[in-house]
């Protein structure tokens, strides 16, 4: 009987040990936070061919900026009318903003992206005295959400509306002289903040 009752003594201390080993195994708690860095994005910002369109129209490819993930991405469409996809900026710009007023295709939606361009919205020519290649829109630059900004400037800039270098003219309907805003790569990781802006060559 006594040999019996050490052993299962020894049994349970050993248990205890094993016990005491696997949860000094764990994590141990704090009262600091930690910085783990942000979550894993599960929003693919990836969108196959087929789902470029967003509608029967055919026509030349462009590409336009949406925000995913919180930054914006360029998306590839084929759905600008040919005579607006070069040649004259004005006619460049005023369908890509249709593009961006737009609400993204089924599968765009699917891949995360969105716009923040809201009209109405329009875009025009320069003003008397402008520098070559301006562009007006119907509001003040600075009056839209900054994101809507940026994806307008990254868009234009861009494309054959632009004013080279990743640069655009833009300025709106009232007197005030142009800018020229820059689309950056910090501009493109945070689309929330001001475009950059450089003088306006004469």
């Amino acid at each position: 009987m006594r040999r019996r009752t050490v052993g299962r003594t020894a049994v349970l201390a050993g248990l205890v040990a094993l016990t005491a080993l696997a949860t000094g195994c764990g994590i141990r708690t704090t009262s600091v936070p930690v910085d783990a860095g942000a979550a894993p994005s599960r929003v693919p910002c990836s969108v196959t061919q087929e789902g470029t369109t967003g509608s029967a129209v055919q026509g030349v490819p462009v590409r336009v900026f949406l925000v995913c993930g919180s930054q914006l991405e360029a998306v590839d469409r084929r759905s600008l009318p040919e005579e607006k996809a070069g040649g004259d900026p004005v006619r460049t710009a005023s369908g890509l903003l249709a593009q961006l007023l737009a609400e993204p295709s089924e599968s765009e939606q699917r891949a995360g992206f969105t716009t923040a361009v809201r009209g109405p919205l329009a875009v025009n020519g320069g003003h008397k005295g402008d520098p070559a290649g301006t562009l007006r829109l119907s509001r003040q630059p600075e009056d839209l959400a900054p994101t809507a900004l940026s994806q307008l400037v990254c868009t234009f800039a861009a494309s054959s509306a632009g004013a080279g270098e990743q640069t655009v003219l833009l300025g709106g309907p009232g007197g005030y002289p142009p800018k020229r805003y820059r689309c950056t790569t910090e501009l493109r990781e945070r689309p929330e903040s001001t475009p950059p802006t450089t003088p306006p060559s004469t």
